[in-house]
């Protein structure tokens, strides 16, 4: 057999502190200042977000990858890109055409690449879960001759 050292913990217990979450919960979703609050982190965090994975990504990879081919050599940098440039300058606007075209699906998918990463590792936080999670430590020490060890 083997020896537990976890208390059990009763499902009544268990159920009146999910009840009570969810009571505060349907309380707290009708204050007009939470509410505002909400969609104004919603909206910022979507700003940060984008701008991060759209902004921040996309031109450290067009500028720190040729700065690193170039052994870290701004003047080296500068000497490969220019006839680059000058190519692209002195090119038909077609292939203009076709070379901004490359260059925006670039920036868009390696921006989309690390939205979607951005938003696994760095999920929203409800301002209204913040609540409920300062509300329920304060109702468990209210509760805790009532409550197990453990929770």
């Amino acid at each position: 057999m083997t020896d537990r050292t976890h208390k059990h913990i009763d499902a009544p217990e268990v159920a009146a502190w999910w009840t009570e979450r969810r009571q505060y919960l349907e309380r707290i979703r009708k204050v007009p200042e939470i509410r505002q609050r909400f969609w104004r982190e919603v909206a910022i965090y979507l700003l940060r977000r984008l701008l991060w994975s759209y902004g921040f990504f996309p031109i450290f990879i067009a500028f720190w990858l040729p700065f690193v081919l170039s052994s870290f050599n701004p003047v080296v940098m500068a000497s490969d890109m220019i006839p680059l440039l000058q190519g692209f300058v002195n090119s038909n606007p077609e292939q203009q055409a076709t070379t901004i075209s490359t260059l925006t699906i670039a920036w868009l998918s390696i921006g989309s690449f690390f939205l979607v990463f951005d938003f696994v590792l760095t999920p929203f936080r409800s301002p209204y879960q913040y609540e409920a999670d300062v509300y329920m430590k304060s109702w468990e020490q209210l509760n805790h001759d009532q409550l197990p060890d453990k929770m």
